[in-house]
């Protein structure tokens, strides 16, 4: 299925504790992936949904599983140990989550609790044994919580995997079979899955573990092509950095988010944005929990206007009303093309996607224009864009090289295909 009527969140049958949470949120309309699959949900029935990032899938399952403990008319036995889990690949989007939990479940007396690795080991432990309702978490920490007795699983109304595939690809299937291996019997809760793509593994663990699921397809094309205003530009090497500075100049940015493909280069371009008076910085994994919150909040909140990310970074991150996403680097991945895009225009709003074809990476985009189903419009690079730029020092350990190394305007011209 792909096509849906517009649905208001008030025709759909929701407790008032829920519609005071979706007053909050500010939600009128549902997305298509909210009206495909909330009704199915709130009736009880299995769902496992196909959907990209930034379609509201979040606050699907959120109301779905909410409604479900509020409804039930069971509770937990002793008021301790979560009534309903919900599963992510990523701190980040693990924290989200939990984040919209409070908002969309603020009019009820549930107890919501995120657990994830890397910070606050006791606080988090402290947190669960007070008791909780509903236990979001990244699989590793949840496990181990499990493990030392923390909680258990024999009172789970509800489970929800985010991210499914993403579940897949780093590494996590495992440890999510054991825990669905400790969970009542499948038809005694209600299961929700979602997944970017819902390939061959995925659908095998939906079957296998739920009941009787039934499937919810929102093609990926639809959900960006029309509110995306994509555009690539065809730098070389060395015209990648004066370009980048231009642009975001000239759009005077606010809250755009930068991806490339590699660690040392988001570590650089960091270093030459700064010293060329825009604010940014770069998110890699080995930031620190704190920091990295840190950093996400004052991107979120407009006080740092360029996030400067990796792909592995980036996953899971939920940022709202981000304008511009530019591929400085274009993927490797057709697919992740579309899930970096997918970082604006999120949930009906729209936005622009800027992509560098640069000598490194242009073999790239055929691959991801097949997979989009269009060619990306091509933009001239104006005078005005490849703008001088100062250089920065050298850091203190060995500097790297890399594309667009000297940072200065080159020559080469506009590349084409």
């Amino acid at each position: 299925m792909t096509d849906s009527p517009q649905v208001r969140f008030d025709e759909l049958d929701l407790p008032a504790e829920l519609r005071a949470g979706i007053k909050a949120a500010g939600f009128e309309y549902c997305t298509p992936i909210q009206a495909q699959t909330l009704p199915r949900a709130l009736a009880g029935h299995d769902v496992a949904g196909q959907a990209q990032t930034g379609t509201g899938k979040t606050a699907a399952f959120l109301l779905a599983a909410i409604n479900r403990l509020l409804t039930s008319g069971q509770g937990a036995p002793d008021g301790k140990n979560p009534r309903a889990i919900i599963l992510a690949p990523t701190r980040e989007l693990a924290i989200q989550i939990n984040e919209d939990a409070k908002v969309l479940g603020g009019g009820t007396q549930l107890r919501f609790q995120v657990v994830f690795g890397g910070a606050d080991y006791d606080k988090q432990r402290s947190k669960l044994e007070a008791g909780v309702d509903v236990l979001i978490g990244t699989p590793g920490r949840f496990i181990d919580y499990y493990k030392q007795g923390v909680f258990d699983l024999k009172s789970v109304e509800c489970v929800v995997l985010d991210e499914a595939d993403r579940m897949f690809d780093l590494g996590f299937i495992k440890d999510i079979r054991y825990i669905l291996r400790r969970l009542p019997d499948a038809d005694k809760r209600l299961n929700l899955l979602f997944s970017a793509t819902l390939s061959q593994k995925v659908l095998e663990l939906a079957y296998e573990h739920m009941n009787e699921p039934e499937t919810v397809l929102i093609e990926p094309e639809k959900l960006t092509a029309d509110l995306v205003t994509e555009a690539v530009y065809f730098p070389s090497n060395r015209e990648k950095i004066p370009l980048l500075i231009g642009l975001l100049r000239k759009m005077d940015a606010t809250r755009t988010m930068v991806f490339v493909n590699t660690k040392r280069e988001a570590e650089k371009l960091e270093r030459f944005l700064l010293f060329n008076d825009i604010k940014a910085r770069a998110i890699s994994g080995d930031v620190p929990q704190n920091k990295r919150m840190r950093m996400l909040k004052e991107f979120q909140d407009g006080e740092l206007p360029v996030l400067v990310a990796t792909d592995v970074a980036s996953r899971g991150l939920h940022v709202s009303d981000v304008s511009h996403v530019v591929n400085y680097d274009l993927p490797t991945d057709a697919e992740d093309y579309v899930h970096r895009i997918g970082r604006t225009a999120r949930a009906g709003a729209t936005g622009d996607s800027i992509s560098f074809a640069c000598e490194n990476f242009a073999m790239s985009l055929p691959d991801i224009e097949s997979y989009i189903g269009h060619s990306l419009p091509v933009q001239p690079m104006s005078d005005d864009l490849l703008v001088r730029i100062k250089i920065p020092p050298a850091p203190p350990r060995k500097e790297h090289g890399g594309p667009g190394g000297r940072g200065r305007r080159g020559g080469g011209g506009q590349r084409r295909r």
